[in-house]
């Protein structure tokens, strides 16, 4: 391909802890892949949650209206699936039932056969001082490296 697709949820990092990591195949329509190719989707408000099949689905992940699609164009914040394998799928729904944890998606990319993927975590909620403690570090990471910057 010839640009990267990368559209990362940064708030997700901050608001829990990851336990697991998974990549899923999404289910786009037409519309859909090109929009994402464009860039024109969101995933920061989003999360992960299955249904009564034990089909998972991704919701509220914004990709916005094709600009040159007419009626055949998708709506933006439709729940879409995601395809992982049946052990996977299992494993996960175990762990949200039971574990009371999160499934929350990371990054949205092209992969290099050019299918959408998206990197999804089995994650758990920070407490307040976890977040600040997160907070603590960065500031302190980021003054360190002012000071080395200094002595270079």
């Amino acid at each position: 391909m010839q640009n990267k697709i990368n559209i990362q949820n940064k708030k997700a990092r901050f608001l829990y802890e990851i336990l697991d990591k998974y990549t899923a195949g999404i289910v786009l329509s037409g519309t859909e892949i090109k929009s994402i190719r464009s860039s024109k989707a969101s995933i920061a408000e989003s999360f992960c949650e299955f249904n009564e099949q034990g089909e998972l689905f991704v919701i509220n992940m914004t990709v916005e209206e094709y600009k040159y699609g007419n009626y055949y164009n998708h709506k933006p914040k439709a729940e879409r699936k995601l395809l992982l394998n049946k052990r996977e799928l299992k494993k996960l729904e175990k762990e949200v039932k039971n574990s009371g944890l999160t499934i929350v998606p990371l990054k949205l990319f092209i992969n290099d056969n050019g299918y959408a993927k998206l990197n999804i975590a089995l994650a758990r909620g920070k407490k307040l001082y976890d977040k600040r403690e997160t907070i603590k570090d960065r500031d302190n990471k980021r003054n360190l490296d002012r000071v080395k910057k200094i002595y270079k």
